[in-house]
């Protein structure tokens, strides 16, 4: 296997470099071609001898260009897949959302009825003829079949893919489990026994105000995660390190002046949450610093400045390192997990008592608990984040007209319900129980104009605390969509309300945990 260096020695981060941890990166899986598969092509486009030419003109646009064969997944059950293309392109258009344009992509439904879409990305203009990847996995699922999908996609230009270097193979995927063994231990303070578990909302991304803190205590609110953001999903963003570095300082002034003391005036405690890092993101939503040693570096010294500023503080619930991590492909320079554990180690080394929270890969979804490895350090706290099922939750979201899917909570058609919940909270639940690890989430909600979005919210609050599991609504004071001081039938649609039934929801939740 081979060796990344992660060169942090020149910014005074580790000592000279800090090697990834062998166990993490996965071996290459034994790719084997794809030869038996039936095509069928689309308008705009044509297979001759092996060779899938799609070429979309501008007028043409918006319906693209595509073929499609039907492949069974079930070789790869228990693990997951990789699979490889040649592939060269000309005059690829930027498409009018960064999931449209050139596709290598194959969709499954897994057995809660959802479709996920795995799916190359962020190719426009010219490229030479070059392989091209995609990847799953399965471990939390057991799909039947998929479907592949090649070619362009509301996007207008040439694609030539060479279908029969097209290869598959089984593999565990970018992560492989490690420290299995690992029994997660707490102290006192942090497992709060006999006492309710801890319960707030995502603070505004903006600067806070002391009345937030005064209308939290009301509400029952005893914990709040203070998300330093901006940019969040933006390409190419947070990556002028001096201003990043400026921005940054401003967060935490406001949170030593400000956040902390109301925070502690009113009785709640507080999530420190560095919601982008230094780099940002790319066009795959994937984190920078996977890919360059300069981010890499500045994430773990953006950490040791946090921990030195902000330690033995007794009513900071914990450093959240990073959030909603995305790694969609093998990095370069350390990967999610491996830049999380040595940003904790060295958050050790001068904080040896707040707590440090982890986040799963696939945005910190429940699935990824499934092949999430613990960190060998005590006192770490495990985050989740509820956004299932995602098209009921983000229903109408991301939509410019009214035509969306509008589905209910619950659905006894599609089996939506508060098992539902549970059953997709299942890799978590493992995770917790095998390694005895305390459990945090982070972030849950419904939209503001799904309907039942009351019920989802009850159902979600009353799994977590069944668990005992600490959490944080998504949000509070932030976007009007996601408030329940708003009401609304659709984005463009949002006003004030005092009282309502998602509101109703939230601060039933809250107050079932005042003693």
């Amino acid at each position: 296997m081979k060796k990344y260096l992660l060169a942090l020695g020149t910014l005074g981060v580790l000592s000279a470099a800090a090697a990834i941890d062998q166990n993490v990166q996965n071996d290459e899986p034994v790719l084997l071609p794809l030869t038996n598969l039936v095509w069928r092509c689309g308008p705009n486009a044509r297979i001759e001898n092996g060779i899938l030419t799609v070429d979309v003109p501008p007028e043409k646009a918006k319906h693209g260009g595509t073929a499609w064969a039907d492949l069974d997944l079930a070789p790869y059950r228990g693990h997951g897949v990789k699979m490889t293309v040649r592939a060269r392109g000309e005059r690829i258009a930027k498409p009018p959302q960064t999931w449209l344009g050139l596709k290598f992509q194959f969709s499954w439904v897994d057995e809660f009825g959802q479709t996920h879409w795995p799916n190359t990305h962020g190719r426009v203009g010219d490229f030479e003829e070059q392989e091209i990847v995609v990847t799953e996995n399965f471990k939390a699922h057991t799909p039947a079949k998929g479907r592949f999908m090649l070619g362009l996609q509301k996007t207008s230009g040439k694609v030539v893919f060479d279908l029969n270097t097209l290869k598959a193979g089984i593999s565990d995927g970018l992560f492989r489990v490690v420290n299995e063994d690992w029994t997660c231990r707490y102290p006192p303070e942090t497992l709060r026994a006999g006492q309710p578990n801890l319960r707030g909302v995502m603070l505004p991304g903006g600067p806070c105000k002391e009345d937030d803190f005064k209308t939290l205590r009301e509400w029952g609110a005893t914990l709040a995660r203070y998300q330093m953001t901006r940019w969040f999903s933006e390409k190419g963003k947070n990556r002028d390190l001096a201003d990043f570095d400026r921005w940054l300082d401003g967060k935490l002034d406001h949170l030593e002046r400000d956040v902390l003391p109301w925070a502690r005036k009113y009785g709640i405690q507080i999530c420190i949450d560095l919601h982008v890092p230094p780099g940002g993101r790319d066009e795959t939503k994937d984190l920078a610093m996977y890919y360059d040693k300069t981010y890499a570096a500045h994430f773990v010294t953006c950490w040791r400045r946090i921990a030195t500023r902000f330690k033995g503080q007794s009513n900071i619930y914990g450093y959240d390192l990073i959030n909603e991590p995305v790694q969609t492909r093998r990095a370069t320079v350390a990967d999610y997990w491996t830049l999380q554990r040595l940003a904790a180690e060295e958050i050790r080394k001068i904080d040896p008592t707040t707590p440090i929270i982890i986040e799963a890969v696939q945005w910190d979804s429940a699935d990824a608990f499934a092949y999430l490895s613990p960190l060998r350090l005590d006192n770490v706290i495990y985050q989740v984040h509820m956004y299932q099922p995602g098209e009921y939750t983000h229903q109408g979201v991301h939509a410019k007209t009214a035509e969306y899917g509008h589905y209910p909570w619950p659905n006894p058609e599609k089996k939506w319900d508060k098992e539902y919940i549970r059953s997709r909270l299942a890799p978590v639940r493992a995770f917790e129980k095998k390694h005895n690890a305390k459990i945090y989430v982070g972030e849950f909600s419904a939209i503001n104009w799904a309907e039942g979005a009351d019920r989802y919210i009850a159902d979600c609050i009353d799994v977590f605390n069944e668990y005992n599991w600490d959490w944080t609504f998504h949000a509070f004071r932030e976007w009007a969509g996601w408030s329940v001081e708003h009401v609304g039938t659709n984005a463009r649609d949002l006003h004030p309300s005092d009282d309502n039934p998602r509101k109703r929801a939230l601060l039933g939740g809250l107050r079932k945990g005042i003693k």
